[in-house]
């Protein structure tokens, strides 16, 4: 099976500007390509897995990866998927950002030791920032050489800017299709860049970069876009502005970055399989047959090797030990999971309730909502259903490897006295 071939078994292939072209380019090693990512956090999230999993495929058969890393753009923001204005972010928190981005795409993809190895023929990656040709920009220059090539009737017609005009589209962000499309041109022009992959919500700017290489240069150069990561509900998984699933550890850890991945949907567990894990596609077909506990099965294949991608193979069995422990109530190992820690102050007359110990640990944002969740039946300490509002706990309970503490199927934390 060829790579093109691949991607089209797996389902990541969505729009193409010319699949025979593009088909040849990749499947021969002949692409050099670029994936934009906006620097607006110190981590990359599950929102951008299918962006390193196929700059992954892509440099195993040959091609060249180039990470483009938005530091101009950035100061802007892409309007598209949004309804509301980016945040404004300074040069210097960009910048950083940019630096915490190149360690954790070094676990999917090999750099080569400085740009000019980029430039040997060799498949090795670059990481290139766009601020190198935007922060520095002449106004008036770029206008009458870049802004000259496009209409704006046509430019008002693309989803992203209809999308927001609805509650108003700023200059600012107009600027970003013909910003993105100039990215496109600068990469053709010093790195012999002929490709542009992104999600399909980028599909006009990309068209926008096609265009301008040809009318620039009078060269082509292609795009395609890879099928966003929707969960069966049609939102995008990983990609919120709270509760993000990042790719730190120090921001989510091992454990619960596994629990996310094994606490997918049925309905969406053997898509993840295809479109983000290297298991042979064979194999992951042969699950298609499977029904009830064996998806449970499928989705502890798909924590694993996503853990195990993104954190290494020892946390991914640490992580898998203690959600094995959890779930079978063997609340002594599973030390890896998410845990809080009380201290002295946490208790009144030498005792906390079950409502203090929710609050505390997170587990609800009040004790009204903590409340709820006990006469609702779904609060559970050491796998025993909490029932009486009023339950204590000593200090003495909470030492060595505490209580599990679980609300719901999904949220639980060890809790411990610090």
């Amino acid at each position: 099976m060829t790579v093109f071939d691949e991607l089209k078994a797996r389902g990541l292939l969505a729009q193409l500007t010319d699949e025979e072209e593009i088909k040849e380019l990749i499947n021969n090693g002949k692409a050099t390509f670029y994936i934009g990512f906006d620097p607006t956090a110190d981590s990359l999230h599950v929102g951008h897995f299918m962006a390193l999993c196929l700059m992954k495929r892509l440099q195993m058969a040959g091609n060249r990866p180039i990470a483009l890393i938005g530091g101009g753009t950035g100061m802007i923001g892409d309007p598209s998927g949004r309804s509301d204005l980016r945040s404004m972010m300074t040069t210097e928190m960009i910048d950083h950002n940019c630096e915490c981005f190149r360690r954790q795409m070094s676990r999917f993809i090999e750099f080569g030791d400085s740009q000019e190895d980029g430039n040997q023929g060799s498949s090795k990656a670059l990481m290139v920032n766009n601020a190198d040709w935007l922060r520095d920009l002449n106004y008036i220059e770029f206008i009458r050489d870049i802004g000259v090539h496009f209409s704006v009737n046509r430019m008002l017609t693309a989803e992203c800017y209809r999308q927001r005009m609805e509650k108003g589209l700023s200059f600012l962000e107009f600027n970003y299709m013909i910003m993105q499309s100039y990215d496109f041109l600068k990469l053709y022009e010093n790195y012999g860049c002929n490709m542009q992959f992104g999600g399909d919500d980028q599909w006009s700017n990309m068209l926008g970069g096609t265009e301008l290489i040809r009318r620039k240069l009078g060269k082509d150069a292609y795009a395609m876009t890879i099928t966003l990561l929707l969960n069966s509900e049609g939102k995008k998984m990983g990609k919120t502005q709270k509760g993000a699933v990042w790719l730190d550890p120090n921001k989510t850890s091992p454990f619960e970055f596994y629990q996310y991945w094994r606490n997918v949907s049925d309905a969406d567990v053997l898509k993840c399989l295809r479109m983000l894990t290297f298991l042979p596609i064979e194999q992951i077909d042969e699950m298609d047959r499977w029904e009830g506990s064996q998806l449970n099965q499928a989705k502890e294949i798909l924590a694993f090797e996503l853990t195990k991608m993104v954190h290494g193979e020892e946390e991914a069995q640490k992580a898998q030990e203690s959600a094995r422990a959890l779930f079978s109530g063997g609340a002594g190992s599973g030390a890896d999971m998410p845990a809080s820690q009380l201290t002295e102050s946490d208790f009144q007359d030498g005792a906390i309730d079950i409502l203090g110990i929710l609050v505390k640990s997170g587990l609800t944002a009040s004790r009204s909502e903590a409340r709820r969740a006990v006469e609702q039946g779904g609060v559970t300490v050491d796998d025993e259903k909490i029932g009486d509002i009023k339950t204590q706990y000593r200090p003495e309970q909470l030492a060595g490897d505490g209580i599990v503490v679980r609300r719901g199927k999904k949220n639980y934390r060890r809790v411990t006295m610090g």
